[in-house]
């Protein structure tokens, strides 16, 4: 097969290892820029040039779109789906999931457990969202945040109340959430592929912190899972339409609660820490599900 990665960045872990593994299988591999992709957009022919030259027909599209670039990213990758590109996550997938409100809002429809979760932009009565969510401690999160940027625990009412009034003057959207203090800083990352569940790694924050992320200097070990977590990461991941998932669960007392749906979730600490080629096994998704004349879902 011809397979594109659209990556801004080809030297990273995950791009890496999926042009390594493709290349390994026998395929065809390109990485692309998006943001170097220009288009022609009409009703007789319709084009993706880059670096000078209109790119050719590609059979499966792995898309490494980061946040920032989102909007004209999946732009691009809609392009190649309308062309017939098998994508390994629909444009239309990545941009659910990259709503955070939406997200929980789809998540919360299908019955999926989630931390109680208050959303504002400029509230009129900041004591009111607050105890929308039960009050302090909470977390505050931009929704525009990645990676644990912009997310702030709160530990008083006063203090929850300065955050969302300092967020407030960013003109920013805001997401008010309660804080899971059992789960000690903990969460527990679920790579999703297809209708499984192929790793899952137990992320602690650092000392100190009690965001998990690896970016942030969190810690990573293999974890066991239950069927209970197991069925929740595929259903959080099929419910926002995504082949390929990231799927954050925080262990609670009243049971696992998901946390986050990434859609571009990384490689380098899942494979790190369990050993195993998730890489690998994306490719080998791809090769069972492309297929000609692939028609996308112009759903919502």
């Amino acid at each position: 097969m011809k397979i594109a990665i659209l990556s801004r960045d080809g030297s990273l872990w995950s791009c890496k290892r999926l042009r390594e593994a493709a290349l390994a299988r026998g395929h065809q591999v390109e990485i692309i820029d998006p943001l170097s992709c220009y288009m022609t957009i009409g009703s007789e022919a319709s084009c993706v040039h880059y670096k000078g030259r209109r790119l050719p027909h590609y059979d499966a599209i792995i898309p490494r779109i980061g946040s920032a670039i989102t909007f004209y990213g999946t732009a691009v990758l809609r392009q190649f789906e309308l062309s017939g590109s098998y994508p390994l996550n629909e444009s239309v997938a990545i941009s659910r999931a990259r709503d955070k409100l939406r997200s929980l809002q789809l998540l919360a429809s299908k019955g999926v457990p989630l931390p109680i979760t208050g959303m504002a932009h400029s509230p009129d009565d900041t004591s009111d969202l607050i105890r929308m969510v039960g009050g302090a401690p909470l977390v505050v999160k931009l929704v525009e945040g990645t990676q644990g940027i912009g997310v702030v625990l709160t530990e008083t009412t006063q203090a929850a109340e300065s955050v969302i009034d300092a967020f407030r003057g960013l003109n920013a959207h805001i997401l008010v959430q309660e804080y899971i203090a059992e789960s000690g800083g903990k969460d527990v990352r679920c790579l999703v592929v297809g209708d499984q569940v192929v790793a899952a790694i137990e992320r602690q924050a650092k000392a100190g912190d009690f965001r998990s992320n690896l970016h942030r200097g969190g810690r990573a070990r293999m974890v066991e899972i239950s069927d209970q977590e197991r069925a929740l990461a595929i259903t959080a991941a099929q419910t926002l339409g995504l082949e390929v998932a990231g799927v954050d669960i925080l262990r609670a007392n009243r049971g696992p609660l998901v946390m986050e749906v990434n859609a571009s979730p990384g490689l380098e600490g899942i494979e790190t820490t369990t050993g195993l080629d998730i890489a690998t096994l994306m490719i080998r998704w791809i090769e069972c599900q492309a297929r000609p004349g692939y028609s996308p879902k112009m759903g919502g």
